[in-house]
């Protein structure tokens, strides 16, 4: 190698009729080989993986995100998605997750209040909208007196005491029918699942006549009907993003929260069926 630079440095001074020292010719190549070094070393090395936990919900929203943001900066993204819960139990002890999006607010903000997550890192990524759907077409204008008069056998929805948009659902049944929620639970009339992708999944096979679902999951699937739910039925859905101690000296965490906030990538969001918050998405901690 050396010598092949020691070729090409005095053919060039040859042709432009200069004299060459084999001193200089020796500085030159070191200061090559260094400056190959250092693309060599630092070309990879820019390059970082980010595990991200995600609730169920937003699933299929990320991995349309991280595809883009994978191509973008040349990070990769791994993603893992259940309850947020769920999520939440799996990262107090000790699962090897970078970020942290959840389908609430409640849960980013206790971590960071145990140390777990960044201070400051908390923002609203997004608000969800919660529907009932049913796969059978042509039911949307009596989805709502359907579950109001009690008129289904089974109603699958993610664990309220896990997942925020199952909380939501019974907020919803406890709100607009005379039912009571507990004795629907103990009659087995509420299929409750692991999350709400499950949720989803029941209604779809028909374990279920209905299931209270985000709006992304039915925007992107196939067949059915459903009713968007007031939201004054529910408690808002606001769901926090976080960056998580693990991932602190992370460049692909910390550079995904910041794609995140891009107003191309919120444009993205909104496309799914969710509702932003404004542009000051920070929260502040108490």
């Amino acid at each position: 190698m050396m010598r092949t630079f020691y070729n090409q440095m005095w053919a060039r001074a040859h042709a432009e009729g200069k004299r060459i020292s084999p001193f200089v010719v020796v500085i030159c190549f070191r200061l090559f080989l260094l400056s190959t070094l250092t693309i060599m070393a630092t070309g990879p090395a820019q390059a970082a993986t980010a595990n991200v936990a995600v609730a169920a919900n937003f699933r299929g929203v990320l991995a349309e995100i991280a595809r883009l943001f994978m191509q973008h900066s040349g990070h990769e993204i791994v993603i893992s998605s259940g309850s947020t819960g769920k999520l939440y139990t799996q990262i107090r002890y000790g699962a090897p997750y970078d970020v942290f999006l959840a389908a609430d607010q409640t849960r980013p903000a206790a971590l960071i209040r145990q140390g777990v997550a960044v201070a400051g890192s908390r923002f609203t990524y997004a608000r969800g909208k919660l529907v009932l759907y049913s796969r059978d077409a042509g039911l949307t204008d009596r989805l709502a007196h359907k579950l109001k008069q009690g008129h289904w056998t089974r109603l699958a929805m993610a664990n309220p005491l896990i997942a925020p948009y199952g909380r939501a659902g019974q907020q919803v049944i406890e709100k607009i029918t005379d039912l009571r929620f507990d004795h629907l639970v103990a009659k087995g009339r509420i299929l409750q699942a692991d999350n709400i992708t499950q949720a989803y999944q029941f209604a779809m096979t028909g374990h279920a006549d209905m299931a209270f679902v985000a709006l992304s999951q039915v925007k992107t699937g196939e067949g059915g009907d459903y009713w968007i739910i007031p939201e004054t039925h529910y408690d808002p859905v606001l769901q926090d993003a976080v960056l998580l101690r693990r991932g602190a000296e992370n460049p692909a965490a910390t550079a995904f929260l910041e794609y995140l906030k891009d107003e191309r990538t919120r444009s993205l969001i909104r496309g799914y069926g969710y509702e932003m918050v404004g542009q000051d998405r920070t929260v502040t901690e108490n």
